[in-house]
This record gives structure tokens, sequence and C-alpha cells, in this order.
């Protein structure tokens, strides 16, 4: 079946339970991005320096590391609605006070509220839309891909809009349309059923004990660092107005979620899962290279460039964090990014600082290395990997990509 199909099942024809829930997902994913054109006049606004204002990421991401270990806990006795709910809650209240804020301090603290809220929502929102969607997965899936990859896009777009006036805005704007998503939820989404078997805190630790699935979260720990360093520490460097870098980083967005969803299967199907993410791990190390050392335009070109690498990465990740083990694939997700998280959260600590001891390329040098190690990884434990590298079936490939920003 086609799943842009107008008929039954089809992605145009789905309940508004499905529509509910995905219009929240593309909220919830804008948020990642969403302070990324209005970091400087954060860092202005509250008189805070770029190492202060970067740890709104830190506080974000340390946390939904952290709620890796609760998610799969709370969503399995409590139900997916009622989880989906309690994460919107928690991202409205805490959206809402981070834009009251009076101190960095302040900030950072209610943004790593909001990083629970969205690791409760993201993590059940795609298991949500494939139980209630019409016509199998296929539509749904390719649903919150598009979810995805919108949020990705949009939020860096928001928030310059939306900041230009005032900082503040885009934090207020989010709490507003968080709170349509979490009304809309409340009437149009029924309690799905319950799994089976309840997960336990430590499943995610317990499942990391693969040697497969260990490999993978390392590696993806190293091209993390990678990545949130060009998400978090760039505006700094590119010094631009917000609707300006708010135009840098929505580019960035769509080549993103066009090489993960269009792209990066293409190329595993020609090349295989290890040698496309190798070669792009590489790429993007050069990429980041020419970005610290060249001048303005080429700092631009190459933001923009390296999200094509990024989004070919997250979905060659996934799937081969999902499919290189036995677990339970929740569980497995859960697991693999409790440990590739924590780089999400040093990245935009630990850049600052490094410009503070050295200068503003080295930040560069040591995103580019650790995207190295993450390709050195891939090819020692490349044995390890083997196994799904070979075998995942494309459905899985198409099932699993999504799952990146989900879990």
């Amino acid at each position: 079946m086609d799943p842009f199909d107008a008929g039954a099942g089809g992605i145009l024809r789905q309940p508004k339970a499905v529509w509910a829930t995905a219009g929240a997902s593309v909220v919830a994913f804008m948020g990642i991005g969403l302070v990324d054109p209005i970091l400087p006049s954060i860092a202005k606004g509250l008189d805070a320096s770029a190492g202060q204002v970067s740890l709104l990421f830190t506080s974000y991401f340390l946390i939904t590391a952290l709620a890796m270990l609760v998610t799969g806990f709370v969503s399995s006795r409590i139900g997916g609605r009622r989880t989906l709910l309690l994460g919107l809650a928690f991202v409205v209240v805490f959206a809402g006070l981070a834009g009251t804020s009076d101190t960095v301090g302040q900030l950072v603290g209610y943004r790593a509220g909001w990083g629970l809220g969205n690791a409760l929502f993201v993590s059940t929102a795609l298991a949500v839309i494939v139980g209630a969607a019409a016509g199998g997965s296929a539509a749904a899936i390719l649903l919150y891909e598009s979810a995805l990859g919108l949020g990705m896009a949009c939020g860096p777009l928001l928030g310059a809009l939306l900041g230009d006036a005032s900082w503040r805005y885009p934090f207020f704007g989010t709490a507003f349309l968080m709170a349509i998503g979490f009304l809309c939820i409340t009437v149009f989404l029924k309690e799905q059923p319950k799994p089976a078997r309840k997960t336990s805190l430590l499943d995610p630790i317990r499942a990391l004990g693969h040697g497969g699935l260990a490999s993978a979260a390392v590696s993806a720990f190293f091209y993390n660092y990678t990545f949130f360093t060009v998400l978090a520490f760039t505006p700094f460097v590119l010094n631009m107005t917000p609707y300006k870098s708010g135009a840098v980083f929505f580019a960035w967005g769509v080549l993103l979620a066009v090489f993960s969803v269009l792209v990066a299967p293409r190329m595993q199907r020609r090349f295989g899962s290890l040698k496309v993410l190798g070669g792009s791990l590489v790429l993007l190390a050069a990429d980041v290279l020419v970005l610290g050392y060249g001048n303005h335009t080429a700092a631009i070109v190459c933001t923009i460039l390296s999200g094509a690498f990024i989004g070919v990465n997250n979905t060659v990740y996934t799937e081969l964090a999902l499919g290189v083990s036995d677990a339970p694939r929740p569980v497995a997700s859960a697991g693999y990014n409790f440990v590739r998280w924590f780089a999400a959260a040093a990245a935009p600590y630990f850049a600052p600082k490094i410009e503070e001891w050295t200068d503003v390329h080295i930040p560069f040098v040591v995103a580019a290395v650790t995207a190295l190690l993450g390709a050195v990884v891939v090819a020692v434990r490349s044995r390890a990997l083997t196994h799904e590298a070979e075998e995942l079936e494309p459905k899985h490939a198409s099932e699993d990509s999504v799952t990146v920003f989900a879990n």
C-alpha cells in the first residue's frame, strides 16, 4: 500500500488522535533546536557568558539521559496516554517558567525540567501513533518521521522569529503550543493498552551488557559530542542576528531530515550500514575542521552541510543499536540513548571552556577527533555490529530510523 494514498489507512486519512499526537511531536522536536538562534541574545539579556548559556543544552540533555531509565518504567505502568500528558504538562510548566527567568541559573534549571517532560513525551509518542493509526504502521511511521524532520527544521526558525523581539518569547510560544497539544490529546486520544510486561529501571543498563549494543552506544557517544558541538557552540562562532542564525539552522534541519529519511536508507542498501556510517563520520570530521578554521562564509556553509552527515549518522546508529541485540527495542533504545545523551550534555559545557583555555578553533578540532573516534569504534568492533548490519530487514530500517530523538 502506498502510505501517501488518500484512501483508508493512508497518511492523509488518519484518526484525529494520530494527528493530535503528531502535531504535539512537531513542537516537542522543535524544542531541541529552539534556543539555537537566540543563544547570543540570551547571553546578552541575562549578562551571561557563552559557557553559561550553553548549559541550557547541558541541563536539558543530562536530564534526558537519566530519564531514559525512567520513561519505560513509567509508561509500562500508567499507559501511553497518561505518559504523554505528563510529559506535555512538564513542558508547558517549565517552558513557561523559562520565559520568566531573571538569571541564567534559573533558566538552566527550568530547561532541565523541560528536558524531563520532553523525554517522557517523545519516548512514548511513536508507540502511541502506531497504536492509534489506521491501516497499519507504514503510514503512521512516515507521519512520525515527517513530524521529527519538521520539528528539527522549524525549531530554529521559530526561535528566530519570536526571539527577534525578545529572547523570552520562544519559551512562551512553546508553552502555548504544547498546551494546545495537551488539550488535543486529552480530547482525541483514548488510552492505549499497557505492555504485557512492566519495564524495570535497570533493564536498559542490563541490555548494555551485549557487546554489539555497547559498541554502538560508545561510538554514538563520541559522535554526539561532535553533533552537539555544532548545535550548541556554532551560534556563538557565527555571531549572527536571530533571523540569520535561524535561517542557517533551518537549512541545517532540512538537510538533516532529508538525509535521515530519504538518503540514508538508499545509501545503506547500496553500500552497507557500516561503510556508510564510517564514511559519514570521517566526512563530518572534515566538515567541522573547515567550519572551525574557515572564514565566515565557509563556517555557514559547513554548518548547513553538517546536517546531511548528521542525518545519515542518526539513522544508521539507531538501526544498529536497535537491531544488534536480542533486547526488546524500547529497552535497547533506552540503554543506547542513556549512554549517548551524556555526550549531548557534555559538548555544550566543554566547547566554550576549551575556547577559554585555548582559542576558538580548538573546540572544532576536538569535535573532529571525537567523530573520528566514533569511526574507529565502528571499524574495530565491526564483527560485533556485522550481524545487524547484514541482516536488518528494510522494514526495520524504516521503523527504527525515526526513534533517534524519540528515545
